[in-house]
């Protein structure tokens, strides 16, 4: 879907999305609003769990807003977490402190019952209020992303209750094929109808993070990611949503360009391992890339940085590119590297 230029006013980063190249990037960070943050974790600590905390729009959004008071940001990124969807769809979800969430396996269980997507939307309201709350807070020139996790990613922390090693939801895909492409299907309407809802409550941008995308055969990379978020974006396109989308398949490899081709995204978002000078032949010269510094160079800054940043910037010199990390930020990275960062990408034109 080509980007109504109309729409796109002022703002850098529907620019770039639109097709744009610009002299200087515009530039945001995953997990921007974070544990790296003093202040994020004063606010964190008013809220009994993980869940508490995003479902708590006062909070939320008080962690949007938190680095764009430090960092001169392009864009802003609602603070939640990809797995309100089967919260909202009924599935017990736990955040461990160290461990990461948990879920009840359902590969343990025999009969899969969800949530109705509509209640399950319902019980999200607080999520939109998070996002209308940010539309009208941010700063005029400052692009406001809403996200969710793409089917796949979602259905491999139900599939299993866990997120590290996938070998046993890839396993599962295989051995119940018929039960896992129903949770699929279920996943990209509960998406389609979640990104919808943010839509309208003011998110400027949607981005899909596949979190899980490496370690696929063709098969089953086809089945499970190409499959359902094309489902996905054509599902969100009939629900008359119009917003630009960012697919961040992490981890895809030479899957990659399948991805760009097919499923209709209008961005794609690198991570750190893919190399910019051979993949940019095979995705259409228009399509704005996204990424791709190591966030390991936030813990380090400096010169090794201030390399990184040139490099990134080289590599994305001739096509439209918005500047971030091939990955979200680490706790360990330091504010005042985030503002190195941002201030080099900020000279780049300069």
């Amino acid at each position: 879907m080509t980007i109504d230029s109309s729409l796109v006013g002022t703002k850098r980063l529907l620019r770039v999305l639109a097709g744009e190249r610009l002299e200087t990037p515009p530039i945001w960070i995953m997990r921007q609003a974070g544990r790296y943050l003093p202040e994020y974790r004063e606010i964190r600590a008013q809220a009994k769990t993980f869940l508490d905390f995003c479902y708590a729009p006062s909070l939320a959004a008080e962690a949007v807003l938190q680095p764009l008071r430090r960092f001169d940001l392009d864009a802003a990124i609602l603070f939640s977490d990809i797995l309100v969807i089967p919260d909202a769809l009924g599935r017990k979800v736990e955040f461990l402190e160290g461990e990461g969430p948990r879920l009840p396996p359902l590969l343990d269980e025999t009969n899969w019952r969800f949530e109705d997507v509509e209640r399950a939307i319902q019980r999200l309201a607080p999520v939109y209020e998070t996002v209308d709350r940010l539309s009208k807070a941010l700063p005029a020139p400052v692009t406001l992303i809403g996200f969710a996790g793409s089917p796949w990613t979602v259905a491999t922390y139900m599939l299993q209750g866990q997120g590290g090693e996938k070998d046993r939801s890839r396993r599962g895909a295989y051995e119940r094929p018929e039960e896992v492409d129903a949770l699929l299907e279920l996943l990209v309407e509960a998406t389609a109808r979640h990104l919808e809802a943010q839509a309208k409550a003011g998110a400027e941008v949607l981005q899909i993070f596949e979190s899980w995308a490496e370690g696929l055969s063709e098969s089953l990379f086809e089945r499970v990611v190409l499959k359902p978020t094309t489902a996905l974006v054509k599902r969100l396109r009939a629900l008359g949503v119009t917003q630009p989308v960012i697919g961040f398949p992490r981890g895809a490899g030479l899957h990659y360009p399948r991805y760009a081709a097919e499923t209709g995204v209008n961005a794609l978002g690198l991570d750190t391992s893919v190399p910019v000078s051979r993949l940019r032949a095979f995705v259409p010269k228009e399509m704005a890339l996204q990424g791709n510094l190591d966030p390991q160079l936030l813990v380090l800054g400096g010169q090794p940085l201030r390399d990184g940043v040139a490099k990134v910037l080289a590599a994305f010199e001739d096509r439209p590119h918005i500047f971030n990390l091939g990955h979200g930020i680490t706790p360990e990275a330091k504010p005042e590297h985030v503002a190195e960062l941002v201030a080099a990408v900020k000279a780049s034109a300069a």
